[in-house]
């Protein structure tokens, strides 16, 4: 998994050298309407790697992942599961935001597929927790789902994944704050025991 294929060529194994193919790529429509893509962010020896949807409008403006409105949620949601932000390699399914923050499509999430499969080969987390449904499908195949999913461990590539609600979730159902913090709590434990 330390390398993986985008048009014959293979990709870098090293986060920098991503990030900077990620901020030129020109693989799908996404890129002519973005201001930033957003590789993601986060050492590249982190025990745990989150995995959202997509970049939305502050994170385009920015270029770094979860920096808005869920991006504070999961701030919150990380100090109270015992987590550092900056000990976590946090990124997305799709790397450049999908306009009016639409659900990115299949053909978006396939050109960027690669990108993910390369970061987690570099930071080779002890566990990634997907964060919705769209980085559920991304990790675990399209027919998953995280109403099923989530809280239970599953695997991409033998490392543990842990399906559980994005933080936007909680902007629209604050009661599923508490689950968040909880699933972020397990795969804090499970990293720290690994």
């Amino acid at each position: 998994m330390a390398t993986a294929q985008r048009t014959g060529r293979t990709l870098p194994r090293d986060l920098p050298k991503l990030a900077v193919r990620i901020r030129r790529c020109t693989l799908c429509d996404l890129h002519a309407s973005r201001t930033h893509a957003v590789p993601g962010e986060g050492p590249e020896d982190a025990a745990m790697v989150l995995v959202g949807e997509a970049p939305g409008r502050e994170e385009d403006r920015a270029g770094r992942p979860f920096c808005g409105a869920a991006g504070k949620i999961l701030e919150e949601a990380l100090v109270r599961a015992g987590i550092r932000r900056e000990r976590t390699f946090i990124t997305n399914t799709v790397k450049c935001r999908p306009p009016e923050n639409r659900k990115p499509r299949p053909a978006e999430m396939t050109a960027c597929r690669a990108y993910l499969v390369a970061q987690l080969g570099a930071v080779r987390p002890r566990v990634i927790v997907a964060l919705g449904q769209t980085a559920v499908r991304d990790l675990l195949g399209p027919a998953a789902s995280l109403r099923k999913f989530r809280g239970r461990w599953k695997a991409f590539a033998n490392i543990p994944v842990l399906p559980t609600y994005h933080p936007a979730a909680i902007l629209y159902n604050r009661r599923l704050f508490r689950k968040l913090v909880a699933d972020l709590r397990k795969a804090r434990l499970r990293a720290e025991a690994a």
